[in-house]
């Protein structure tokens, strides 16, 4: 992790609410161009077709992206996403798992390997990735309330 990623996971425990959004951005930003704006671009145009509801055709631009650029977490991330819309929540795991692999403090894989359990009714693991995610962005409130449900759920 570059010291660029360090500082800004410092600021996501910041008490300024606008410290916090600044570094929540540029992490996003790290991410989405970590292969250069070719890499964004094809995130873009998966999610073009997403908005279009050309899912097929999403999966298999992230999946030809993955397999040709295996360490581009981002690409692995919105592909979870994807699986996480259609309800297949397994594959949506796998695919957080790779992005946790790649960088370990990804909040949005965590928060989406802890809904991708919640999901499947493993309130156990989903509390995990929802309070690793917490450890990484302390004033997410939705994780907050995300574990209180697993917690209900698991009492």
């Amino acid at each position: 992790m570059g010291s660029d990623a360090q500082s800004l996971l410092q600021d996501l425990k910041d008490a300024d609410v606008n410290v916090r959004q600044v570094a929540t951005e540029a992490l996003w930003r790290l991410w989405y161009t970590q292969k250069g704006a070719y890499g964004a671009q094809i995130l873009v145009r998966s999610q073009n077709l997403v908005d279009q509801g050309q899912l097929h055709e999403a999966e298999t631009v992230l999946t030809e992206t993955v397999e040709a650029m295996p360490d581009f977490a981002e690409a692995w991330n919105r592909r979870a996403v994807l699986y996480y819309t259609q309800q297949r929540y397994w594959p949506a795991i796998a695919d957080c798992e790779k992005v946790l692999g790649l960088v370990s403090y990804h909040f949005g894989a965590l928060h989406g390997l802890g809904l991708c359990h919640m999901r499947l009714g493993n309130y156990t693991a989903a509390s995990q990735a929802l309070r690793r995610a917490l450890a990484v962005q302390p004033y997410a409130t939705v994780n907050q309330r995300l574990i209180l449900e697993c917690t209900a759920q698991l009492s």
